[in-house]
């Protein structure tokens, strides 16, 4: 093979910036250029040859082997829809090969890298999330493919916090507005689908915040006591039980072990940490002045 590449390959180099004129050379010739410019990041010419492969030996298993490879190589030169366009491709013509699984993460992994911040539509985040799940669900226990699902979960995991920031962006837009029954849709929305990211104990606290606004002091406490009973250490949880005690709200028995965080209405402002005070007979007391 070194032979060949040393008498072949010079011809097929000579003019790697353009697309290889048909002429029918080896296939591991044609394979391991095109791996040669691969590997020294030339994406658009190594896929060219990758092309070549399975236009010139359609049948074999380099041809099988060069969609992936192209599909790689658009995914590193930042081609997400031609990545996946190979790695579909591929699935659709060989499901069930050791290489599958690779097809199905490099897939996800093309929406995952798109994902983009919270402020803006979140199209790509709900592709990667469907597509993340995907790995997950066929590959767990599979040893072609279980190093991807465990890794695809970490990224889930990631996806879900995400979107959850999102609903909390616009629950905390529609709060500062004064369109509460909206904010509180968008925190049950984090408390329905997200409840193990990390924000769940804010938009607990945000439904504390929203209800005692409304004057709906029943499921004030009763969000509150949700938030204590789960994360009673949490600074959320000290500012809801101080929020409410301010309002004369009956606050949950539980007491918080955390610090407060001083704010302005709706905590929308920048916080600065304070110790409650607490007096001997270990009742919390609301902070005095802002």
């Amino acid at each position: 093979m070194a032979a060949a590449l040393a008498i072949s390959g010079c011809s097929i180099l000579s003019n790697p910036l353009g697309p290889p004129a048909y002429k029918e050379r080896p296939v591991e010739v044609l394979y391991g250029v095109a791996g040669s410019l691969l590997d020294a990041g030339a994406w658009p010419d190594s896929i060219l040859y990758f092309r070549e492969v399975e236009r010139q030996h359609p049948n074999s298993d380099w041809a099988r082997r060069s969609i992936l490879m192209a599909a790689y190589a658009s995914y590193r030169m930042g081609d997400y829809q031609g990545s996946v366009g190979d790695a579909e491709r591929y699935i659709q013509l060989y499901p069930g090969t050791a290489s599958t699984p690779y097809a199905y993460y490099l897939k996800a992994i093309c929406y995952y890298d798109q994902i983009v911040d919270v402020g803006r539509d979140q199209g790509q985040t709900e592709q990667a999330q469907t597509a993340l799940r995907d790995v997950v669900r066929r590959y767990r226990d599979d040893p072609n493919g279980r190093d991807y699902a465990v890794d695809a979960q970490l990224k889930l995991d990631r996806v879900d916090d995400h979107l959850a920031g999102k609903e909390m962006t616009v629950g905390r837009f529609y709060l500062r507005n004064g369109d509460t029954i909206a904010a509180i849709g968008r925190f049950k929305t984090v408390l329905d689908r997200y409840a193990t990211t990390s924000h769940a104990p804010e938009a607990l606290y945000r439904l504390v915040e929203a209800y005692s606004t409304l004057g709906v002091t029943g499921e004030a406490t009763r969000n509150a006591a949700i938030l204590g009973y789960n994360f009673p250490g949490s600074d959320w949880y000290a500012d809801a039980y101080a929020m409410l005690t301010s309002q004369g709200i009956a606050p949950p028995t539980v007491k918080p072990t955390g610090t407060r965080r001083v704010s302005n209405l709706f905590g929308l402002m920048p916080r600065r940490e304070e110790k409650l005070p607490v007096d001997p007979a270990g009742t919390i007391k609301p902070p005095q002045g802002p």
